[in-house]
């Protein structure tokens, strides 16, 4: 039984009148206070995760997916940041509405966030074993011995060899790919309906991004949580997620199932970013996207991928595409959609 936040009554909604939606993210704009003045970092960013469901939000540094995460979690830096507009729907409770005190008593409880840098996200005086039973000793008022089973349960979950010794092992003592896995089971370790994990594979060879996909995917699957990747790399996700949303300038461009928008994407920038990615199989030159993303202080008039985009008319330095529908539950932000899904994308020469 779950605690409502607004109330502190218990709440806990039948399955029939629960959301079609664990999240929904719903206009939501983000904007950062600089020196320079004001800087819209997330504009008009709408999308909708199911339960059980993997969501991929991707798009290079600076596309606004990060900061898309902090805002649903309410972990904006304040008072520099902050949400304008929009809404972000929790099981039907709006999270934008909420104190600060009610926001940290769903953090950890039912939702939890794995961030982009383990080794910062772990504190390096405290063994591995005491910051993964933390929040189980604070919230479930776990006696210390407790709170110790609890953490080598974990570390078991998320396959740490040897958790009955490695519990009292320091962060520096374990490799990256492990900390990683820490992290995972810290997120875990209170049973959380949606998981935001940001870059989760970040600074991993290829090998141990392999490992750590697969290990998010299969918990996913087994304890039925909703997953949120945010990610740069398509490839890394493809085997893990079931719809995507594509980012740049910090809008939306682009969004659908996986396969799909894959297989016949609609966007310029989406088809850049498969050219991207080393194919499993075959020989196909990687072909980098031309130039470099806007900064969210500069955007571009227009469509803000036009100086990169090799289909790039007049209309595309002046109007801003809207999103619109391309094919079933697909969506893409491009005056040029389908042509791009028809005929693909020229490759742009270089310089």
């Amino acid at each position: 039984m779950r605690s409502d936040p607004s109330t502190g009554a218990a709440a806990v909604l039948p399955h029939d009148e629960r959301p079609a939606h664990l999240l929904e993210v719903d206009g939501l704009s983000v904007e950062f206070q600089t020196r320079d003045g004001t800087v819209r970092v997330v504009d008009d960013v709408s999308f909708a995760l199911r339960e059980g469901e993997t969501l991929a939000v991707l798009g290079e540094s600076g596309s606004g997916k990060s900061v898309t995460s902090l805002a649903v979690l309410g972990l904006l830096p304040r008072p520099a940041g902050r949400i304008v507009s929009g809404s972000v729907r929790f099981r039907g409770t709006d999270l934008t509405a909420l104190d600060e005190r009610q926001l940290r008593e769903l953090r950890g409880e039912r939702l939890a966030m794995v961030f982009q840098d383990p080794q910062s996200a772990l504190n390096p005086v405290m063994t591995v074993g005491d910051q993964i039973g933390e929040a189980a000793r604070r919230r479930r008022r776990l006696s210390r011995r407790a709170a110790r089973a609890k953490a080598i349960d974990m570390m078991r979950l998320v396959r740490i060899p040897d958790a009955e010794r490695r519990v009292d092992d320091y962060p520096h003592q374990f490799s990256g790919g492990m900390r990683q896995r820490a992290v995972i089971a810290m997120a875990l370790a209170l049973d959380p309906d949606l998981v935001i994990a940001d870059e989760p594979t970040t600074a991993l060879d290829v090998t141990v991004q392999q490992q750590i996909m697969s290990l998010l995917r299969e918990l996913q699957q087994s304890r039925g949580v909703g997953l949120v990747l945010i990610s740069h790399d398509l490839g890394v996700v493809a085997g893990a997620a079931d719809r995507v949303v594509v980012m740049y300038g910090g809008r939306v461009i682009e969004s659908g199932p996986l396969r799909p928008v894959y297989d016949r994407p609609a966007h310029p920038y989406t088809v850049g970013l498969m050219r991207s990615v080393p194919e499993a199989e075959g020989d196909a030159p990687l072909v980098p996207i031309p130039g470099a993303p806007p900064s969210p202080a500069d955007l571009p008039t227009g469509c803000a991928f036009h100086p990169r985009c090799p289909l790039a008319a007049d209309r595309c330095r002046t109007e801003i595409p809207p999103l619109q529908p391309v094919g079933p539950d697909r969506l893409s932000a491009c005056h040029y959609a389908e042509e791009v899904q028809r005929d693909g994308v020229p490759v742009q020469p270089a310089g």
